[in-house]
Formats: structure tokens, sequence, C-alpha cells
């Protein structure tokens, strides 16, 4: 029987990548969107024509609670069994105190702690089932303090907890572990100055810039590695290191 992952925000970038390397192992993909769907039909086109795979796509906004539950009832009628889940959807902008909002609130804590929270909850019983994994996205910034992002690192520091947590919580049934990514990709939207990129390299001791295969190649490799649970890894050129 094809195991089956489900990963959040996959119609592109990271989650593009992570969705396509397990593709090519030939597992069942569920493709969890919120706006990128017309990216998200393609991508399932894509690898159902060229892997020996099946992909499903589900949209959800996780900032709602309505939209989880819809969600929750969805992955588990894509293909009946569930076997690692990976937590990428994210929302990334800076929140400096003095212009907080509770819709920065709700939409930052939504996306990527409610929401990854919850989906677990939801689907327990899968991944009870079938012994499976979770990888929560987190961000190597979250023990640096990051400022004017209090509300998004609280929230990824909130995931990391949680990934602790339930590695002891879940244990021997489940495996929860976390990948903090480092300098990847600039912020959807947004283009870094050539000043801005070379002050960020200067920072980093491999000299370059992560890859969306460097996130999703340490992703394969959680997934696949039975002896480790509670683990966070950065995945960022070094940069911890200062």
């Amino acid at each position: 029987m094809k195991k089956t992952i489900l990963v959040t925000g996959a119609a592109v970038r990271i989650g593009r990548e992570i969705a396509l390397t397990f593709a090519k192992d030939g597992w069942n993909i569920i493709i969890h969107c919120n706006s990128s769907t017309e990216k998200a039909e393609v991508l399932a086109k894509e690898i159902e024509e060229n892997f020996d795979s099946s992909a499903k796509v589900v949209q959800a906004n996780l900032d709602k609670d309505d939209h989880i539950e819809r969600m929750i009832g969805e992955v588990k009628s894509c293909f009946g069994s569930l076997d690692a889940v990976v937590n990428n959807a994210s929302s990334f902008y800076p929140t400096p105190i003095g212009d907080l909002t509770l819709k920065d609130w709700d939409q930052l804590i939504g996306s990527n702690l409610k929401g990854p929270l919850f989906l677990i909850n939801g689907l327990i019983d899968l991944l009870k089932e079938s012994k499976g994994v979770i990888i929560n996205m987190t961000d190597m910034n979250v023990g640096r303090g990051l400022a004017k992002f209090s509300i998004y690192t609280a929230a990824k520091g909130g995931l990391l907890a949680a990934t602790k947590v339930l590695a002891r919580e879940l244990a021997p049934d489940i495996r929860v572990n976390a990948v903090a990514p480092g300098a990847i990709l600039e912020p959807p939207g947004s283009s870094w100055s050539e000043e801005v990129r070379n002050k960020i390299l200067s920072a980093i001791p491999l000299g370059r810039l992560g890859t969306e295969k460097d996130i999703a190649g340490t992703v394969k490799f959680l997934v696949d590695s039975e002896y480790i649970t509670g683990q966070a890894i950065n995945v960022d050129g070094g940069r911890s290191l200062s």
C-alpha cells in the first residue's frame, strides 16, 4: 500500500519541492493550499503525469476554524490513510510594537501555530494507525530575537515548543520533529536588493542562500529516520552559529 503525505502550503516554493520530493519516491500527495488553488492543481497534474503517485488538492484558510474542520474531513477521505504531515504553510510579515492588531494576531498565529496544532489534533487517529510522522516548519530566528516580528516569532516559538511536547506525548506511535530554515527565499512579493543580499550572505558561514531542495531533503531525512523524535534541525548554512 502506498504511503500518503499531507503537505500544507504545498502549491509553491518550499512546499512544492517537498511534495515533488515525496512524489518521486512514490508517495500519494495531499496538496494543501489557501489562495493558490490553480497552482496546486497544476502541481497535482504534474505529479500524476510524471511519477508513480496520486495527488489530490485540499483548499483551506488555516486562520479559520471552520476551514480547518472541513479540511480534516477532506484529508481523511482522500486516500483513507495518512503516514506523514508536514506543517509548512506560513504567513510572514512584520508587526512592530505600537502597531499590533488583532487581525495580525489571528493571521500569524492561525497559520503558524493554531492551524498546525488543530490539524494534528483532527488527524491523530490516522497517524496513530500508520505510526506516522509529523514535521513542523519553524524558523532558525526563534531564539535570536527578530526585531519587529514579535507575533510571527511567538507563533514559531510556540510551534517549536509544541513539537517537543508532542514528541513526548505521542511516542512511541508517532514521531514529531521540526525543520528550522534560515535564509532561503525572499518573502513572497518582495525582492532583496544587492546590498541586502550581500549583508545576509556575509552572516552565513557556507556563503550561500539555501534552496528549496535543502529544506525538502531535510524533511525527507527526518521522515525516514526512525530513531529521531523531538528534534529541530536548523537548515541555515551555519547562520545560527553566531
